[in-house]
């Protein structure tokens, strides 16, 4: 199989691992939205969470050892508790067209749809939402527009988020291999934790960076003391969240499934400082869209695999600040806008 020239996807989005989509909504005036990873056919799924603060739904299903091996979509949202139900919305449009989990004939099917939320709720939009917040609406837009392109920075569950004292964002990253497997992720950045070194302006995924994707500044300045952050959020800012979900095309059982998720997590380790907080609900799913077989030695394979996520990851949180503006009719800090 060797002979692929290894690097980043055509599109450099999770989207360039065959059989998944990817579906983007937002509400400008709240100040929120939902990103939406729709697979082509069911997919072996997993999550692995680290934040001492998560918002979930449906993760237990995702257990190896529980009845439901697959997933029909997986949601990424704003809203803190209220954006939870961004995934009513996929499974209404999931089940209308006949998708999700069934075992019984003439009986609507399941659809099986994780979820993890981030919190946005104090950001300045109007949240005066009463008993009609708009995330199920958001996530049934955001599934319906699902395609292999769509925006980075301030989009999708990003849309509201803030990273450490920098616009947040939706990011993305993908990374093809010379035998010709295709690993990629996407996350939504509203860390407490700075995604810069103290004092300029160089990500900490720098040394991970492929073809300048986020600025091609380099490593040069990755130097921290302790207790230096950077632009970590202020200690009273304690409501945050970076959700992601990382994917390949190769054949994962859900306990291998699982094993990439865990790996993959360490690209937040290498992107964010701190992270995993307690006040952090850190959660990354995985996966699998079953194309390509694991060869035969599948632990190595898995350990590469997941080495792979790990640095898409980190990238793809660079990716969502680099690509982040303000809200409209706002002025609010930008990695773009910082000197040098």
């Amino acid at each position: 199989m060797d002979g692929y020239k290894p690097g980043p996807g055509l599109r450099n989005l999770i989207t360039d691992v065959p059989g998944l989509k990817v579906g983007q909504a937002q509400d400008v005036a709240v100040r929120t939205g939902v990103t939406v990873i729709l697979p082509d056919e069911r997919a072996v799924a997993a999550c692995d969470v680290r934040g001492g603060a998560p918002g979930t739904r449906e993760t237990d299903a995702l257990a190896p050892e529980n009845l439901v091996e697959a997933i029909d979509a997986v949601v990424l949202s704003g809203g803190s508790v209220y954006g939870l139900a961004a995934a009513d919305g996929v499974v209404t449009w999931l089940g209308a067209r006949g998708r999700g989990f069934g075992l019984v004939p003439g009986i609507p099917k399941s659809p099986v749809v994780p979820g993890a939320i981030l919190f946005d709720v104090a950001n300045g939009g109007d949240k005066a939402w009463g008993e009609t917040p708009p995330y199920r609406d958001l996530g049934r837009a955001a599934v319906a527009a699902a395609a292999l392109d769509f925006d980075l920075g301030t989009a999708g569950a990003g849309y509201g988020a803030m990273a450490g004292g920098l616009k947040g964002g939706t990011g993305s990253a993908s990374v093809f291999t010379t035998d010709g497997y295709t690993v990629g992720a996407v996350v939504g950045v509203n860390s407490w934790g700075s995604v810069i070194a103290p004092g300029g302006r160089t990500f900490w995924a720098a040394p991970f960076e492929l073809d300048g994707e986020f600025g091609g500044l380099g490593p040069a300045g990755l130097a921290a003391g302790p207790d230096e952050w950077g632009s970590a959020k202020r200690p009273t800012e304690t409501r945050n969240t970076t959700i992601a979900c990382v994917a390949t095309d190769a054949i994962l059982t859900p306990a291998q499934a699982k094993r990439f998720a865990v790996m993959a997590q360490d690209g937040l380790a290498r992107a964010i400082r701190p992270i995993h907080a307690p006040f952090d609900g850190d959660v990354v799913f995985a996966i699998s869209t079953g194309r390509r077989p694991l060869g035969d030695q599948p632990d190595y394979a898995i350990a590469r695999l997941g080495a792979l996520a790990a640095d898409a990851l980190a990238r793809a949180v660079a990716r969502g600040v680099y690509a982040a503006s303000p809200w409209p009719g706002t002025e609010v800090p930008c990695w773009r806008d910082l000197p040098g």
